[in-house]
């Protein structure tokens, strides 16, 4: 197969051949990827943001659509010729053992689901089947990136009609908790980015209000918009100290900071906790609590329906050996979802 290697953290991938093993494990799935997504969570593991990686060679990704060429002893709930989602989220069927991929003659490391890679051999219950007629360039973000934001919102936050509610950051995963927040009618709804073109897409997504933070003092800003309060919920996506500072700074006494982005290694937060002691609620988000196998058909159910879109939000496209081309645009902050083609 075809793959992108991290063999040392904070440089370029490495684009070459790597050889699959002989035969499947049990429990495990021999899949032909077609799409891939780029998560933040990528540039977390390749710049070492959680600290030295142990191990060095490794694959990376786990948001994918794909489809099955093989199913391992034990596999009862893929079939060959399947349309799957790709997701690091386990769901239903087998945890199988990771499996040993080799690169000239060494090991290289991968987990249950990798996605940066032509083919793979991928634990099952990272695997969920959908209907063949769907979109393979939609799928990926059924993955992490939609399921997590859904996730955040009905599990996490639990957000209730006519709330109030702060998004910071609209990349792919601000995008849909937008969304998502707007489908349960959440009120207002902002969303706080650097980037004007950002703000002006959630607006597609139900955004009813928009602080471009960069030209416009946050504070002032929402305490305008909410007349004089905080908000009731409050989620970041940036991992940044400072933000995470400011989002739990604007939550209100008996509202909920809920952090989704992931912050660097000793990248400290200070905050005020006395509050906490009381109703104030500070939580951390691990993929919105999300269950695939379940999550997966009920929201491809509203996307069929006509209750939810993606449209827009897939920005650019590039080939798997030009991968570190997108990676690079995904740290500039620009763009939305980054779709790589794999087949």
């Amino acid at each position: 197969m075809k793959a992108a290697i991290l063999v040392e953290s904070k440089k370029p991938l490495v684009i070459d051949d790597v050889s699959l093993p002989e035969r499947l494990s049990y429990g495990q799935v021999h899949v032909k990827l077609n799409y891939t997504s780029i998560c933040g969570a990528q540039i977390n593991e390749i710049d070492a943001v959680k600290g030295k990686d142990n191990y060095l060679p490794h694959l990376l990704g786990h948001e994918a659509s794909g489809e099955v060429l093989e199913i391992g002893e034990g596999v009862s709930t893929i079939e060959v010729g399947d349309h799957v989602v790709l997701h690091w989220r386990p769901s239903k069927g087998i945890q199988s053992q990771t499996p040993e991929y080799k690169w000239n003659n060494k090991k290289v490391n991968a987990g249950w689901v990798t996605t940066f890679n032509n083919e793979a051999f991928i634990s099952e219950n990272r695997l969920t089947s959908i209907p063949k007629d769907f979109n393979t360039k939609l799928a990926p973000l059924f993955g992490c990136a939609v399921t997590t934001a859904f996730g955040v919102v009905n599990n996490d936050a639990q957000i209730k009609v006519g709330q109030s509610l702060i998004v910071f950051g609209l990349g792919g995963v601000g995008l849909n908790i937008i969304q998502a927040a707007s489908m349960v009618s959440a009120n207002p709804i902002i969303g706080v980015d650097l980037l004007e073109n950002k703000i002006e897409m959630a607006k597609n997504f139900g955004l009813t209000h928009g602080i471009n933070s960069s030209n416009l003092n946050l504070e002032e800003e929402i305490k305008r918009i909410l007349k004089g309060n905080s908000a009731d919920v409050v989620i970041e996506t940036t991992g940044l100290s400072k933000v995470i500072e400011s989002a739990y700074k604007n939550t209100n006494k008996d509202g909920k900071t809920i952090l989704v982005g992931v912050p660097k290694k000793g990248d400290n937060i200070s905050i005020y906790s006395l509050p906490l002691h009381f109703n104030k609620i500070l939580k951390g988000s691990e993929g919105g609590q999300s269950k695939p196998d379940e999550d997966i058909p009920r929201l491809i159910n509203l996307m069929d329906n006509d209750k939810m879109t993606l449209d827009g939000i897939i920005t650019n496209e590039f080939e798997l050996e030009d991968i570190n081309k997108a990676l690079d645009l995904f740290r500039e902050g620009s763009a939305g979802r980054i779709l790589i083609k794999l087949s």
